[in-house]
C-alpha cells in the first residue's frame, strides 16, 4: 500500500484543438483545455442544474506526441497527478494596485485516450459543450 496518492482520472470533451510546444530542450509540450460536467436536480424546481469545470491538461514525452493531434469536441479520457504552481499577479488599480500570490492548477497527464463519442441517452447527466462554454 503507497503512503502517498496523487492520481486523477477525467472524461470529457475538449474545449479547443490541442497546443503544441516546444520546450528549451526542444521537447514537444502539449496543453489541452478539458470540460468535465456533473449536475444535480434542484428538488424545489425538479430543473436539472449543469455545472461544467474546466481543467488544463498537461502532456509531455508520449503522452503529448498522441494529444497533439486532438481537436475541439473530441471525447477523451485523461490519467495523470494534480499538480500546483504558485505566481504572481498584479490586483487593483493605480495606488491600490498591489501584487499578490495566486496559484493556479494542472494536471500532468501520464495517459491520454481519444474514447468513442457517447451515444443519445449514454450521458444523461450533461448538455453538449456549446461555443459559449469554450474557454
Amino acid at each position: 500500500m503507497a503512503l502517498y496518492g496523487n492520481n486523477v482520472t477525467l472524461k470529457g470533451y475538449i474545449g479547443k484543438d490541442a497546443q503544441s510546444y516546444a520546450t528549451k530542450q526542444q521537447n514537444v509540450l502539449v496543453v489541452l483545455s478539458l470540460a468535465t460536467k456533473s449536475g444535480y436536480k434542484d428538488k424545489q424546481t425538479k430543473q436539472w442544474v449543469n455545472h461544467t469545470e474546466w481543467h488544463r491538461i498537461v502532456c509531455f514525452a508520449k503522452p503529448a506526441d498522441y494529444a497533439k493531434n486532438l481537436k475541439k469536441g473530441d471525447y477523451v479520457e485523461i490519467e495523470g497527478e494534480l499538480r500546483s504552481t504558485e505566481f504572481d499577479a498584479e490586483v487593483g488599480e493605480g495606488k491600490k494596485k498591489a501584487t499578490v500570490k495566486r496559484r493556479g492548477w494542472e494536471i500532468r497527464a501520464s495517459i491520454v485516450k481519444k474514447l468513442a463519442q457517447p451515444q443519445a441517452g449514454e450521458n444523461l447527466d450533461a448538455d453538449s459543450i456549446t461555443e459559449d462554454d469554450a474557454a
